[in-house]
């Protein structure tokens, strides 16, 4: 049963269809839900679908007009498109692409490009950057290979979506840089990084994202025949999280905003939270002087005025502006919305409370899905601490930890040691620590003790080959010892595997279908009633499938021989060799620890929202854009709330359009910027909370040190006032 409109709501859903509206508002005031009825009255009104484009930052965000449409009784025609400004480029390229190639510099525009995902663009990145690393290249920090390849091409995107020429993005970095010189050699390694790689692209007919934008907003956009096909298509607009959005995005639409015959825009005050991926709310904020209409939904449906009170008093501790709370609460009730216990030393005690405090709501009679962990990192010994503890209290839970190494889940590292135990000619045999850790994931009930017997009677690497031992032949003792029962789920997805390999090579993204839906998913197997497991698994074969596509224009690899346009000529023999090196080299670039791509299958809720505990990195929460009941807020000590990622290529304020590139960024710039993203962060996640906020306090932190952060010293001030208060009440009273 859907919740009733508010008049407010109902005034916006009804004003006039032509002519363009701003809406702005805090998270929760319901603007999203006012803008897809609206989307169903155009539709109603008889607009056409086709002619309606939906605009989000991140496809996910879209997910509350795609089930408004669902929901919906519309009869059956066209359906509004719904897209990001990145989509709406990389559609325009696919149509338009004889237009642009020969005037972009491509070596072959005649032939189609590839399109390439995050992580297809770390793989060739770092088959162009590994020979220049043996030369020394960034010799002068230490950082992980794959973070190294992720922000050379985080420069390339930021100055394709800010504006400015990829040429500039070491000269715009070092100006703003006051510390030691070594580090401006840094950023001439990381320049010219970036150059080769895009070289290598125009060479190879490569598009990753940034050349797409580029492709799109300086060699299409211009054309009157490329201009007036996506402005006659899409008459009406609806754009939603403008702050999240990039000045492309913004530049974009103040182009075709005068020229659309309707357009709703909402802003999300105090936002902004995709500022590392280049958002700009300034940039975005500018399009309400194009708007004939501005609308404001100031009330909050989801926050109660408790939690509205307590995100006033830590804006004033955070030194940040911030309006009084519409109907501000009493200090008593401020505080009784606030949960904590003071006397924990150690994080596991912090850890332990959490549990406890969760399986006490839910016999309370909370539901679990409308309970969310966060943290500001959401670490593999965190995660494994949590759910350990959680399913001793026999609380249901599942983490969602998005941009992650593939290598670093554990499902999908599980699963790529079974492709190396299923594939023995190609040599790459895993550790008999990894062969035990699959065991366990892939036998049910299989515990350490037993898995890394098994691991090590079974497992054989025979000359480079790795194999596995069939269970018939173990002597009867460690029979007994691993049980019979286990011993025949081992037996299973051996023969499994051996079949395979008598089938012959195969694609490996089938493979991995074919292995988790007929073995891992099956009862008596790890991944069987294992949901994470599950959503590991479907990215891992999109990000398979979508390895193979990128490479369908080498007869080989790049990084395993010179590169050979396919011509359609090759051999059956000469396929299964294609396939089996693209196997190989997918395994290599996930052991080289490339970051994940964004998968929209990961970020959709499950069919029962009500089935588990959410465990999730503070940012993913909130880019989910719902709200929850309860939220425990994980280690406020730590300066991880605070501090923005090392990231010693890159940085996302010097490489914005709001930095005037003309002075070094210092310690007061820096400061500014974390106290504003502070309290951004934590009026993000109250405004997304009906019923209490549960702070985890411990003295020392994961790593053993003291906590003294700065989201700690304003909840501290919070209190002392809300102290302060509540004494001077009692003395009127």
């Amino acid at each position: 049963m859907s919740t009733p409109l508010t008049d407010y709501q109902t005034a916006l859903i009804d004003l006039p269809l032509a002519g363009r509206v701003f809406l702005e508002g805090p998270a929760g005031a319901g603007k999203t839900t006012a803008a897809s009825q609206r989307l169903l009255r155009l539709l109603k009104e008889g607009v056409p679908g086709g002619s309606i484009l939906v605009l989000t930052p991140q496809r996910t965000l879209a997910a509350p007009y795609e089930t408004a449409l669902r929901r919906s009784r519309l009869r059956a025609g066209g359906l509004p498109s719904l897209s990001t400004a990145g989509g709406l480029a990389r559609r325009m390229v696919e149509l338009f692409w004889p237009l642009a190639a020969g005037p972009a510099g491509f070596a072959d525009p005649d032939r189609l490009p590839t399109f390439l995902t995050l992580e297809t663009a770390q793989y060739h990145m770092a088959s162009l950057v590994r020979p220049l690393l043996d030369d020394g290249y960034f010799e002068s920090i230490t950082i992980d290979r794959n973070r190294l390849y992720s922000q050379i091409i985080d420069n390339l995107n930021k100055a394709a979506v800010v504006g400015f020429p990829h040429t500039e993005i070491s000269r715009r970095l070092a100006t703003a840089w006051e510390g030691e010189a070594a580090q401006a050699r840094v950023y001439t390694d990381a320049q010219e990084c970036a150059n080769r790689f895009r070289s290598y692209c125009l060479a190879h007919n490569l598009l990753d994202f940034s050349l797409q934008v580029e492709l799109f907003w300086r060699h299409l956009w211009p054309l009157p025949i490329c201009r007036d096909h996506l402005i006659q298509t899409y008459r009406h607009l609806i754009v939603d999280n403008l702050e999240e959005d990039t000045p492309f995005a913004h530049d974009l639409l103040a182009d075709w905003l005068p020229l659309a015959d309707s357009a709703l825009l909402l802003y999300d005050q105090d936002a902004g939270y995709r500022q590392f991926l280049g958002a700009d709310p300034a940039s975005g904020y500018a399009l309400r002087a194009l708007c004939e209409q501005s609308v404001l939904f100031a009330e909050s449906l989801v926050t109660p005025p408790e939690l509205q009170t307590l995100n006033a008093h830590l804006a004033r501790a955070l030194d940040q502006p911030a309006g009084p709370p519409a109907a501000p609460a009493p200090p008593a009730a401020v505080r009784a919305a606030l949960h904590f216990q003071e006397d924990l030393r150690f994080y596991p005690q912090m850890l332990d409370w959490t549990a406890r405090q969760i399986a006490d709501l839910l016999e309370e009679g909370a539901s679990p899905g409308e309970i969310v962990v966060l943290a500001p990192f959401l670490s593999d010994a965190l995660r494994y601490s949590l759910m350990e503890r959680l399913a001793r209290l026999e609380v249901p839970a599942r983490s969602h930890r998005p941009s992650r190494a593939l290598r670093d889940e554990p499902a999908a590292r599980a699963l790529l040691t079974l492709v190396a135990l299923g594939h023995p000619q190609w040599r790459v045999p895993p550790s008999r620590f990894d062969v035990a850790y699959s065991l366990m994931q892939a036998v049910d009930e299989l515990d350490l003790v037993r898995g890394q017997l098994l691991a090590q009677i079974v497992y054989r690497p025979k000359e480079g080959a790795p194999q596995l031992t069939a269970w018939e032949r173990i002597n009867p003792e460690m029979r007994e010892r691993i049980s019979y029962v286990l011993g025949g789920r081992y037996d299973t997805l051996r023969l499994w595997l051996a079949d395979s390999m008598r089938k012959g090579e195969q694609p490996l993204d089938h493979f991995l279908s074919r292995l988790f839906g007929e073995i891992l998913s099956q009862r008596g197997h790890g991944f069987h009633d294992d949901l994470d497991a599950a959503r590991v698994a479907a990215t891992l074969v999109e990000s398979v499938q979508k390895f193979r596509q990128a490479m369908v224009g080498f007869d080989t690899p790049p990084t395993a021989a010179a590169q050979q346009p396919t011509d359609g000529s090759l051999s059956p023999g000469e396929r299964a060799g294609v396939r089996a090196s693209l196997g190989r080299e997918y395994i290599a670039m996930v052991e080289d620890g490339v970051l994940a791509a964004q998968y929209v299958g990961a970020w959709q809720e499950p069919a029962a929202r009500d089935e588990a505990v959410l465990l999730a990195p503070a940012y993913t929460f909130l880019m989910m854009n719902r709200p929850v009941d309860y939220q425990f807020w994980l280690d406020i000590g730590s300066r991880g709330w605070y501090e923005r990622l090392y990231q010693p290529l890159t940085h996302p304020y010097v490489l914005s359009r709001q930095w005037d590139g003309q002075r070094a960024w210092g310690d007061a710039d820096e400061h500014a910027a974390s106290q504003q993203r502070l309290y951004r962060l934590a009026a993000g996640l109250l405004r997304r909370c009906r019923k209490g906020i549960f702070l985890g306090l411990s003295e020392l932190g994961e790593q053993g040190y003291e906590q003294r952060g700065p989201l700690l010293w304003a909840f501290n001030q919070v209190l002392r006032q809300l102290a302060t208060d509540t004494n001077t009440d009692q003395g009127h009273v």
